[in-house]
């Protein structure tokens, strides 16, 4: 059976005649792409008990769920994260990618949030004894550490989110820093914080589709 498909006259082949359907981002969220882990991003992320991770190699591309209690993804420090790799099937689909090409992206979910967060970098593993120790989990401790050095951090709005239905009725768990925080710390001030976040709901509406 001949599985090749149609040509489309309106096929999207080129940057530039993708930047002729879409208007340029406004010029704040270029600038909330931060290059470290500041207070409200340790905060978003120690709230987290799932993020995908997004790898690449020989193979192609693969994004893998990751899970476990809230704040089971540690920052060692501002420009370091630390994923242990948890019992799973074996496939170390990620794991061979990250040895093959270390560039990685990760997005954290915390449950009743609509925000997300995102994080680019380059990832290692390691098997260091004594940071394994550090990661246990009912009496076991993960086979390997991902370690990411972080290089672009940044907030994604909650349109996807709210759209998607995925939190409806769960409230949104206390201390998780919102939007306008986030925001703000990763614009060095440039957004201020309680504005951005009381004129949220309305914006969401009005942008949604």
């Amino acid at each position: 059976m001949d599985s090749t498909l149609p040509a489309d006259p309106f096929a999207v082949t080129s940057l530039e005649a993708l930047g002729r359907l879409y208007p340029e981002p406004q010029p704040r969220v270029l600038a909330k792409v931060h290059p470290r882990l500041e207070a409200t991003a340790r905060a978003f992320i120690a709230a987290s008990p799932y993020c995908l991770l997004a790898t690449h190699g020989p193979q192609g591309v693969h994004c893998t769920p990751r899970g476990d209690a809230a704040g089971f993804v540690v920052a060692l420090d501002d420009h370091t994260l630390a994923l242990p790799d948890r019992r799973g099937n074996n496939r170390l689909d990620a794991l061979r990618d990250i040895i093959a090409q270390p560039e990685v992206a990760l997005l954290f979910l915390v449950p009743g949030v609509g925000e997300t967060l995102r994080i680019n970098g380059l990832a290692r593993l390691t098997a260091d004894p004594a940071l394994l120790a550090r990661f246990p989990a009912q009496g076991k401790l993960p086979t390997t550490m991902v370690l990411v050095q972080v290089r672009e951090v940044y907030m994604q709005c909650a349109k996807a989110t709210v759209r998607s239905v995925l939190w409806a009725g769960q409230p949104r768990p206390p201390g998780v820093p919102t939007a306008g925080q986030l925001l703000a710390a990763h614009t060095n001030g440039q957004v201020e914080a309680a504005s951005y976040d009381a004129e949220a709901p309305q914006r969401l509406l009005d942008t949604m589709y």
